[in-house]
């Protein structure tokens, strides 16, 4: 038995129906994420209106942005967590100290990194200002993103 309208009308649907289910799939076990998404569009759109270093072009090239800033901050976080656990975990001198020297580089390389990555992939469209503004921009982002997160996760509801 055929259901009217479940079944494709051509092989292009086929494809492109078959595509879209992994998308749907990752979006539904990641809710956080995409509103992590949201929230940096937000904050981004926020930074371009009120901070004159802070350019994109287009509504698209901040959703993209955005995507990529979600992308390398995750990342670093990830990174971060892992050098901090081997930081607290080091006993010596020498291992805290050095430790704590990767934890600065990460953090100063992710800074480059954001920076290096939107020059790249928009040519100038976008432009996330220098150093410090990326960097107040980083946090920024990850404050708002928590804050939302408290916000959805209310234990009181």
């Amino acid at each position: 038995m055929v259901v009217m309208g479940t079944e494709p009308h051509s092989s292009h649907e086929a494809a492109s129906a078959g595509s879209s289910r992994p998308v749907r799939a990752w979006v539904r076990a990641h809710p956080a994420d995409v509103v992590d998404v949201f929230v940096y569009v937000v904050v981004l759109n926020l930074a371009v209106e009120y901070v004159p270093s802070v350019i994109s072009e287009t509504f698209t090239h901040s959703l993209v942005t955005a995507v990529l800033l979600k992308i390398v901050l995750e990342m670093v976080l990830i990174l971060k967590k892992a050098v901090v656990a081997r930081f607290r975990a080091n006993t010596s001198k020498v291992g805290k100290t050095f430790f704590g020297l990767v934890l600065w580089g990460i953090m100063i390389g992710s800074k480059i990194l954001i920076l290096g990555l939107i020059a790249l992939v928009f040519d100038g469209d976008v432009v996330l200002g220098g150093f410090v503004s990326v960097t107040l921009l980083a946090v920024t982002l990850l404050l708002s993103r928590n804050a939302v997160r408290k916000l959805i996760d209310d234990p009181l509801s």
